[in-house]
């Protein structure tokens, strides 16, 4: 995709994980398009251990609250990988009011297909691609009828392939393969997380990130726990928000050339960060 329509930011699809009733009250009045809970913890403490990455430990009570907290957002669900237990969380998150199910961790199309018969059509399912298996198989994957739309799951995907941060993966022909096969099957796909514009305080520039979207096809993202963290005194939550599809709508209407110069840059500045951890813990070992 070279460029993207007239409100491309608009139509931009933003989900929060929360357990707070307030703040999902508040997201919702702010445009948030799916509000839920993270059930999600089997081997994931295991994968992800030694990184400062989301382990929710969200409760059937969460989901109730949230579901009772919101009037226009969907209400959402990330559930365990397939296991023993799938149909019956499925059946509980579709009784406290989820629409939109989310499939973590899965290896192959098998999984896949177990999880949307435990779902049957009663709410839209989510597959995030996050494993390297996953990722050569995704032709497979992606043929598996019934999938209404894919993420990408940057945090896993850079443990994954043993690349220094997320932002690599963003800017890497990885995710232009995966984003090409995902709109060749007709299907939405959703990328990693999105912080506030104009936020300081990120390693990587948060304008270099929303680039990435109309560049690569993409309509929705995770809002990232920076973009909660350190909201600006002076304004709301309700105004990141639209701060953030307005500075998208400008992306969206960018020209190819613009786009993959952002693409470029986000690469030298994800090496350039990877090159300063990698420093750091040289130096904190010799010290130590």
């Amino acid at each position: 995709m070279t460029s993207a329509s007239r409100g491309f930011g608009a139509a931009f699809r933003l989900t929060l994980i929360t357990a707070d009733p307030g703040l999902a009250a508040d997201a919702d009045a702010a445009g948030v398009n799916r509000i839920g809970v993270d059930f999600e913890h089997l081997g994931k403490a295991e994968r992800q251990a030694g990184h400062d990455t989301r382990i929710s430990r969200h409760g059937w009570s969460d989901l109730a609250a949230i579901a009772g907290a919101v009037r226009q957002a969907a209400v959402f669900a990330r559930l365990n990988p397939v296991h023993s237990g799938t149909a019956d969380e499925v059946e509980r998150a579709l009784g406290l009011g989820a629409s939109v199910l989310m499939l973590p961790c899965f290896a192959t199309a098998g999984e896949v297909e177990q999880f949307l018969c435990c779902v049957r059509g009663r709410a839209r399912v989510v597959i995030l691609v996050e494993l390297a298996a996953a990722v050569m198989r995704i032709r497979e994957i992606l043929a598996v009828e019934g999938i209404d739309e894919v993420m990408l799951g940057l945090n896993d995907l850079h443990l994954q392939f043993r690349v220094g941060n997320h932002f690599e993966v963003l800017a890497s022909p990885v995710v232009d393969m995966l984003a090409s096969e995902v709109r060749s099957k007709g299907l939405s796909l959703a990328v990693g997380g999105v912080g506030r514009v104009g936020d300081t305080t990120l390693p990587v520039r948060a304008d270099l990130v929303l680039a990435q979207y109309p560049r690569l096809g993409a309509t929705g993202a995770w809002l990232a726990r920076s973009f909660l963290g350190g909201l600006p005194a002076s304004g709301t939550l309700a105004d990141s928000v639209c701060a953030l599809r307005t500075r998208l709508d400008e992306w969206g209407a960018a020209s190819a050339e613009e786009l993959e110069s952002a693409r470029i840059e986000l690469a030298r500045a994800a090496a350039a960060w990877s090159r300063a951890d990698t420093s750091r813990v040289t130096q904190r070992g010799r010290r130590d």
